[in-house]
């Protein structure tokens, strides 16, 4: 039944050779991994508006423009060191590659660390923006913004774990309607404001004082814009989605990114100087916009609302596209789980898929699904990526110093320099606010990579062959294989275990740990009548404890073995069909196993018995 039910919601599997049919080309690369960047224009301008607005007054209209440009020109500078990047690390993995080839193991773990949290947050600001796209539409659904949170991040896993194509055609279409919609918006409300001259009165009141702009609200509001620039990186990290040639391909993608970005943020944020829509937490400003433009209750008030919706939930498609991918390349690495470098039924990492989820739904709920909340977490592990990856990039170019590398390192260094003053700035200015949590999280978690990568090593030394081992040669007549057969009752359980000995060895072990007098004499005596000569070893546990004498039988005097001689412990164990029929057997078996896999000089055989019911 489960079986059925994975495939109705996720698909058929697929074979690995269907891979290749499972890579983006550029009209769908571009909306499932630009969206996170894309969708950022929708609450971008109002978080600027949050800053201004309390602080300068009226003039936050006017100043908002001055912030919006300085956002505009670092996304550029990004989007061209980005696209170097992508030349430089064909294979994915963006700041995290980058660290690693340049900066050594550390600055890499950082990079990874930031962009692990900033791709969970991506799904949690973006699900909680769009459940609030709804609620502004919906008033009476107000009081249910987790619930419609937690609903989203399910859509959105099914829709993931059904692998990359289908992802795709799912995802892709709320992108190009949402920026169709925008650009829509942007020339009607230019039109009627500088045209036709109809000047709409704003919806909420605006302060009436004005102040002027001091450099440290200018940086706060900075700080809060840059929210815009998040999902920039995806592409870099997502170069092996893409189909040949996927470096070109990423590169288009990532210029277009850029241009549909300035375009839309830049209009929406002149938009906004002509029409002052004021931070409200019941309406966004698209919202006020949208009614401003087009009316209350109109029809494209509803189709804007819910294109922008829709674009807010698919940002999250970026992470679920970037993030399991990275945490792959962390993998193969050592660094994190390695099942997390392994694919699903559907060719996804469905594994880091489940993490993605998991992790953005606790943030939610934590949280409450304020989007206003969770921002103020956002940008500083991103953009301590981008500082990483460009400080990164420019020690590569003068360290080999090929080609035209004089310009290119002139464009990551201003990327850098930017990057770090935008860091420091965020950091600074929303520290209280939040972004504490981030800054203690990422060496936290850079600590947990090590330990990872620590394990794998000491796994990997153990394991290691030297040259002069080899399969041993053995000799049947001088070196035993003895079969320990552990009893509790007798029956069929164990007369197969029994048999499967039997075929092997002729140096049979019965053993018995009695807890109760009563039914190890009972035991004795259908063994007597039914056995072949083999006797039992029994020892007594005072204190019921099964595993112990089993294993002291094992290391003691009493079982002498001769170097070369192997001992295998035969378990026999009852399979269940229903998984509840589980907790109606004490599973003894199980708890012998987990303590003999410690021992370097037991083998172990586990015999299943199915019970038919």
């Amino acid at each position: 039944m489960i079986y059925n039910i994975k495939n109705f919601l996720l698909g058929k599997a697929l074979k690995t050779e269907q891979l290749k049919g499972e890579k983006f080309s550029i009209f769908w690369g571009l909306p499932i991994l630009s969206s996170d960047a894309i969708s950022s224009v929708a609450y971008a301008g109002q978080e600027i508006l949050f800053v201004l607005i309390p602080a300068v007054g009226y003039m936050a209209f006017t100043d908002l423009i001055h912030v919006s440009l300085m956002i505009i020109f670092l996304l550029f500078i990004l989007v061209f060191s980005y696209r170097q990047v992508i030349d430089c690390y064909p294979n994915g993995g963006g700041a995290y590659i980058v660290a690693q080839d340049n900066l050594g193991v550390t600055p890499s773990l950082i990079a990874a660390a930031a962009l692990c949290i900033d791709y969970i947050l991506t799904v949690a600001v973006s699900i909680a923006a769009g459940a609030a796209a709804i609620t502004s539409a919906f008033s009476s659904l107000l009081p249910y913004s987790v619930a419609i949170c937690v609903v989203l991040i399910i859509i959105m896993t099914i829709g993931n774990l059904r692998g990359i194509s289908e992802s795709a055609k799912s995802f892709a279409i709320p992108p190009y309607l949402f920026i169709s919609i925008m650009v829509i918006m942007i020339v009607v409300g230019f039109v009627k404001y500088n045209i036709m001259g109809i000047h709409p009165k704003p919806l909420l009141v605006i302060p009436g004082f004005t102040n002027a702009l001091t450099l440290f609200i200018f940086l706060k509001a900075f700080a809060a814009g840059c929210t815009a620039l998040t999902g920039v990186e995806a592409v870099s990290n997502g170069i092996p989605s893409f189909k040949e040639p996927s470096q070109k391909s990423a590169k288009t993608v990532l210029l277009l990114l850029g241009c549909v970005a300035f375009v839309l943020f830049g209009g929406i944020s002149y938009l906004a100087t002509i029409y002052k829509p004021v931070y409200n937490s019941d309406i966004t400003v698209i919202a006020q916009l949208a009614i401003q433009i087009f009316g209350q209750n109109s029809f494209m008030f509803y189709i804007i609302q819910a294109a922008t919706a829709l674009i807010l939930i698919m940002a999250a498609n970026t992470s679920y596209n970037g993030f399991p991918l990275l945490l792959s390349i962390i993998a193969k690495d050592g660094y994190v789980p390695r099942q997390f470098s392994k694919r699903g039924s559907r060719l996804g990492y469905s594994n880091g898929i489940m993490f993605l989820s998991i992790a953005a739904t606790l943030l939610l709920v934590y949280f409450k699904g304020d989007n206003h909340n969770l921002l103020p977490l956002y940008a500083v592990g991103v953009f301590v990526s981008f500082t990483l990856a460009q400080t990164g990039m420019v020690l590569k170019w003068l360290r080999h110093k090929k080609g035209s590398w004089r310009h290119k390192a002139l464009i990551n260094g201003i990327g850098a320099i930017l990057s770090l003053v935008a860091t420091i700035v965020i950091a600074a200015t929303k520290f209280k606010e939040g972004a504490w949590i981030v800054c203690l999280l990422i060496p936290l978690i850079v600590f947990f990579m090590s330990r990872v990568k620590a394990h794998y090593v000491i796994v990997a030394d153990e394991l290691k062959l030297n040259i002069d081992q080899k399969p041993k040669i053995i000799n049947h007549e001088k070196q035993k294989n003895y079969m320990i057969i552990p009893i509790d009752s007798l029956n069929k359980s164990f007369l197969k275990s029994y048999n499967y000995a039997r075929s092997f060895t002729e140096d049979i072990i019965i053993f018995h740990v009695s807890v109760d007098e009563e039914m190890t004499d009972k035991l004795l005596e259908k063994w007597e009548q039914c056995g072949d000569g083999i006797p039992i070893v029994v020892k007594k546990s005072p204190y019921r404890n099964l595993i112990g004498p089993l294993v002291k039988f094992i290391e003691s005097e009493e079982f002498v073995i001769m170097p070369g001689d192997t001992i295998t412990v035969v378990m026999p164990q009852f399979v269940v069909k229903k998984w509840w029929q589980n907790i109606l057997h004490n599973q003894t078996s199980l708890f012998i196993q987990s303590t003999l896999l410690k021992r370097r000089n037991i083998a172990l055989t586990t015999l299943p018995y199915i019970i038919n019911e």
